[in-house]
């Protein structure tokens, strides 16, 4: 990303954050363009403070904020209680990062995953501080509502973990009416309402093939009101508005399953941290957008979870790092190809999409044995109990 810094361009999505922060925050000032308020928030304050020396270092600012909260986070993980049990997670992340670099560096995924890491790793003694770093994380991009939920269904201290998530989200509302930005706070709920199921889309997998087949007038085609790549065919507009429904159907099976195991005795340390992780999974695989940076999501509790037992996470771990193997295949090696339809970049982002369904499963199927054979475990990260 370098080269980029150096002939003051920059790279992937940092170019529509650079555009933004040089042309504001109001929509109708960006002539149709994409809005600004397709994330939450505080999503814009890293967007605009990555510009503060200028346009040409938009770049090289941005991955060093990314580099700065990665560094906080991978500090707070290898020191104290977790100074030997930390290490070996630490270079699994080290190693996850070299082949989901040009994705996190280049993603507002990039500010949050190491907000969530260090919360998920307070969460034991310290329920209500990862409440707040939670929220705040969930006010730049929504997916750490994946983590909150687990919290809530497992800690005993729910009600106060309620009200601070209440709290905080009350001040980011009442800050976004005082800057004047009031009208837009709720934007990113709507602002993609209406896009179609996009290619890499786990549920996007059977157009994708009938667009190599070239079956029913199926298609890989660009949105360019979204700047996304959809697929197009027979029944794909009726997928893309079954999948909201759907995806919220998952995740309240997701939550059901944890009330449940809860209930029968499940451990809650452990049954927290695979909760994260069902959670999680589940806001991908039943997601019709499915970009390639959502694999980020997965990192810090999969991190987490290896630092609370390395045995017990080592299969989730070698199936994220094969995710995000071919993950990097797709982008950004081959993308062009992937787009026009190549049988075997279909046939990667195919095996790249099992992988998912089959981490989904593991986590269901782990929930439920917690629920069967309750059993304490010991390790470095405590419930979020209280």
């Amino acid at each position: 990303m370098m080269s980029f810094v150096i002939h003051g361009t920059t790279f992937s999505d940092t170019e529509q954050y650079r555009q933004w922060a040089l042309e504001g925050f109001n929509p109708p000032d960006l002539e149709g363009n994409i809005s600004p308020w397709v994330y939450p928030v505080l999503a814009q304050i890293p967007i605009f403070l990555a510009n503060i020396a200028g346009p040409d270092v938009y770049l090289l600012i941005w991955m060093l904020i990314i580099t700065v909260l990665n560094a906080g986070a991978m500090l707070y993980l290898t020191r104290g209680t977790r100074r030997v049990s930390g290490i070996a997670p630490a270079w699994w992340w080290l190693v996850f990062t070299v082949f989901m670099g040009y994705l996190s560096f280049a993603r507002v995924e990039g500010i949050t995953a190491p907000i969530v890491l260090v919360a998920l790793l307070f969460a034991a003694k310290r329920p209500l501080v990862a409440t707040v770093l939670l929220s705040i994380a969930t006010w730049i991009k929504v997916w750490p509502a994946a983590v909150i939920a687990p919290i809530v269904i497992v800690s005993r201290k729910r009600v106060k973990i309620l009200a601070t998530g209440a709290l905080v989200s009350a001040v980011v509302v009442l800050g976004t009416f005082l800057a004047g930005g009031g009208n837009h706070l709720f934007d990113f709920l709507t602002n993609q309402g209406e896009r179609g199921m996009q290619l890499e889309a786990t549920f996007s997998t059977p157009w994708v093939w009938l667009s190599v087949f070239r079956i029913g007038g199926a298609k890989i085609a660009d949105n360019p009101a979204i700047n996304s790549t959809e697929v197009y065919g027979p029944g794909a507009a009726t997928a893309a508005v079954m999948m909201q429904p759907l995806f919220l159907l998952a995740a309240a099976v997701a939550a059901l399953l944890l009330v449940w195991a809860l209930r029968k005795g499940a451990e809650r340390e452990e049954l927290f941290l695979e909760g994260a992780l069902m959670m999680t999974t589940a806001f991908i695989v039943f997601n019709k957008v499915g970009s390639p940076q959502f694999i980020i999501w997965l990192a810090p509790v999969i991190i987490a979870g290896l630092t609370h037992d390395w045995d017990r996470w080592k299969v989730p771990a070698a199936l994220l790092m094969a995710i995000a193997v071919t993950t990097f295949v797709i982008y950004p090696l081959f993308y062009t190809p992937l787009i026009h339809a190549n049988p075997v970049m279909a046939a990667v982002l195919t095996a790249r999409n099992v992988l998912l369904v089959v981490l989904l499963y593991w986590s269901i199927r782990r929930t439920v044995e917690l629920a069967r054979r309750p059993r304490p475990v010991t390790g470095t990260v405590s419930a979020p109990a209280g």
